[in-house]
Parts: structure tokens; sequence; C-alpha cells
């Protein structure tokens, strides 16, 4: 994802599988078993990630509960306009895109212009 580190990334799939506040035990369960990092490493990354506004937080008792701040098709989205203005010519770039999109993203593109207006 764009603007994430690679844990930070795996970190935020686990909070977009589902809308339950997490503790970082939770999240640490929910990241893939073959790569899976420590206690404090998880603890450390999902504290930056509320520093930078991705993760929200609440104490409970000793422990702090955590939920996303963000959702999947925001930080897509949010990708996909850096990407753009990256671009030499953003809006060529688009219509490039669209031009070659395939049935299923065309039509999901125009439903998305109809739900705009």
């Amino acid at each position: 994802m764009h603007g994430l580190g690679e844990l930070e990334a795996r970190i935020m799939e686990v909070f977009w599988r589902d809308d339950a506040d997490k503790r970082v035990r939770d999240v640490l369960e929910g990241l893939d078993a073959e790569r899976e990092p420590a206690y404090t490493t998880v603890m450390t990354v999902m504290d930056n990630l509320y520093q930078k506004g991705w993760l929200g937080r609440d104490r409970r008792g000793r422990a702090y509960w955590y939920h996303s701040l963000k959702s999947r098709e925001q930080t897509v989205s949010d990708a996909l306009r850096a990407v753009l203005a990256d671009a030499g010519d953003p809006s060529g770039a688009l219509l490039h895109f669209v031009r070659h999109a395939s049935d299923e993203e065309s039509a999901a593109i125009a439903q998305g212009l109809r739900e705009r207006d």
C-alpha cells in the first residue's frame, strides 16, 4: 500500500478483514504465521500507525484497543490519487486507464459516476 511499510500494510490488512477493535495480541494472531514478527515489534508498528493517523485507540484496563481510521477503499483511492498526481499528465493517464479497463471495471466506473451525480 502506498505510504505504508510492509509490516504496516500487513497489520492494516488484519484490521480491514473485519471492523472489530483489536489488541496487539489479536493482530499478532491475525498475521501470516510464516513471517510472524515479535509481539514488541507489532506493538511498536501499531503505535506508529496510531501516530500517523491510520489507527485510533482507547485504553481498556491495561491494554490499548485499536481500530482502523482509514478503509481499504480510501487507502487505495489515496494511492491512486498520488500516482495520478505524479504522472506528467494525470488526466491523460486516467483516460488511458479507462479506455483499457475491463468490462467489469468499466461497469464499476460508470456506477460510481452515476452515484456521484
